[in-house]
């Protein structure tokens, strides 16, 4: 059974029951890939903005480890545009949804991280 909030047929009802499967074809036990299907579709949601709350760590994406330059500018790097779009919408920047990414990046940085 898919996470409560997701519909029976939709996407995420869909994707849920692809990873668990994939997951009992791995060999995790029913209850194991239950969760872990749970967690992915949950996350998904949070991303794309179909959840009504969502954490911090499931909306960014994890810096890369280790590597040169700063790691604040490679995270930067991974945001995507809605990703940015929803900073500066937290941050109440005007004129944001007719910018691109590079121009949300500036906006953001300029208004303070």
């Amino acid at each position: 059974m898919p996470p409560r909030g997701v519909k029976k047929g939709s996407k995420r009802a869909r994707q849920y029951e692809h990873v668990k499967e994939s997951l009992v074809d791995r060999g995790e036990s029913e209850e194991t890939a239950e969760e872990i299907a749970a967690r992915t579709v949950n996350k998904e949601r949070a991303r794309h903005g179909e959840s009504r709350t969502a954490s911090r760590t499931s909306t960014r994406t994890s810096p890369p480890a280790g590597g040169a330059g700063c790691a604040r500018t490679a995270a930067r790097r991974e945001e995507t545009r809605d990703q940015l779009y929803e900073e500066a919408r937290r941050k109440n920047v005007p004129g944001r949804s007719k910018m691109t990414k590079a121009e949300l990046q500036r906006a953001v940085d300029r208004d303070g991280r």
